[in-house]
């Protein structure tokens, strides 16, 4: 291909998912959560898709692509009216991630961590803690982080070393956290630490915890894999004195919110897997459309069939666990795991064959299809690892078993 050939088809995808949504998985939708994807899917094509090579090129933060989201009320799709949100669905805030993660998987890495630091708050926060920072959270105004993973703790937050010591009516703060999205840019921090060694768990509380206090500093952003245009950085506390109204909860509660958050930002890991998945194979599609005109070879799409079967199938799976979870807070985390480990190794499997598809069209940095697969590698790691959710998954299974007459 020429290079003007080459320009045509970068741009070509972003008009293809309107002609690839399937009538199927659109059933279970609501006229608003069309609406709203509908939405999301123009602001995208403006605002987030154009920035996105960019952004990962240059590493630049995206900054511009989630104030366009935000200001246009994208922000706060599960929070009420009353803190600066639209009140709407789970299922509405995975379509949207779908849309924002098939144009870019770091913008839409910069929209999910807003929602997930203000999660926790909204759950356990006092109201005048949600007042305080939600708004500013969901707006755009302010940048959060979710301030959970320490060097030698992971996934076990019972094994967290960042203390919390009460002292004068607060606490004091001390410890390193590490791979916290946004964490060099974040405003607001909601940090777990141990204010109890010796109870595990049950020593873990939750502080909302504000970056221009004293002691509060981070390290430079990672390089990465992928996800270029959102940062992932260490952050200190030193001596940190934190108000008690800054705790969220009781003390010895923070075990409990992370399990209460962990729902959502497994749904937003999802949604993106799903997102990436149809980014691939939407610049699949206008790849071999450029090459081949409209004798695309058999082989091609006997490949490009499965991918398509898989994707309806990852997109079912991703509304239905994110409804079940809108009547149902409580589902188990076995079904969250379920959707979680499936729906980021289709992002992944997607990517990988496309690239392999598209041969060395599908190593040019200007299709984005190279850029899907790096993006989709670090969503099969974080918000709890595809191992750890088969490890939920075969809890559940073997309880069945042994509930068999």
């Amino acid at each position: 291909m020429q290079p003007l050939e080459l320009d045509r088809v970068a741009g070509t995808y972003l008009g293809l998912h309107d002609l690839l949504d399937e009538p199927a998985v659109d059933q279970s939708l609501t006229e608003r959560e069309k609406t709203l994807r509908h939405m999301a899917r123009g602001i995208v094509a403006r605002e987030v898709a154009p920035r996105a090579p960019e952004l990962d090129r240059e590493g630049k933060f995206a900054h511009e692509s989630y104030q366009a989201l935000a200001s246009a009320g994208l922000g706060g799709l599960v929070f009420p009216e009353e803190l600066g949100g639209t009140g709407d669905s789970t299922v509405a805030y995975a379509v949207v991630m779908e849309e924002i993660a098939a144009a870019c998987g770091a913008t839409s890495l910069v929209f999910m961590t807003q929602t997930h630091a203000a999660y926790p708050i909204l759950v356990a926060g006092s109201e005048p803690a949600r007042q305080q920072y939600i708004p500013s959270l969901l707006s755009g105004t302010a940048y959060g982080s979710m301030a959970i993973t320490e060097p030698d703790a992971g996934s076990d937050v019972s094994s967290l070393r960042t203390t919390a010591v009460p002292q004068g009516g607060g606490y004091r703060l001390n410890g390193t956290k590490t791979f916290i999205t946004t964490g060099d840019r974040a405003d607001v921090m909601v940090c777990f630490a141990t204010t109890d060694r010796t109870s595990r768990r049950a020593g873990v509380s939750a502080f909302v915890v504000e970056a221009s206090w004293p002691g509060v500093t981070h390290g430079s952003p990672f390089d990465k894999l992928g996800m270029h245009g959102s940062s992932t950085a260490e952050v200190f506390f030193d001596d940190v004195a934190v108000p008690a109204a800054n705790r969220l909860g009781d003390e010895g509660a923070g075990w409990s919110i992370v399990m209460r958050s962990v729902i959502k930002s497994r749904i937003s890991a999802a949604a993106q897997g799903v997102g990436l998945a149809r980014g691939a194979y939407a610049r699949t599609l206008a790849v071999l459309r450029r090459i081949h005109g409209s004798r695309v070879p058999a082989d091609a799409l006997h490949e490009l069939a499965g991918w398509r079967s898989r994707i309806a199938q990852g997109r079912l799976l991703l509304h239905a666990v994110a409804r079940q979870v809108d009547a149902d807070p409580g589902t188990s985390p076995g079904r969250i795991g379920l959707m979680k480990q499936a729906c980021t190794d289709l992002g992944w499997d997607v990517a990988l064959g496309a690239t392999a598809l598209l041969g060395p069209y599908g190593d040019l940095a200007l299709f984005g299809v190279e850029r899907c697969l790096r993006d989709a590698r670090v969503t099969r790691i974080y918000d709890g690892t595809n191992e750890i959710q088969r490890l939920l998954i075969s809890r559940e299974i073997a309880n069945v078993i042994q509930e068999l007459p």
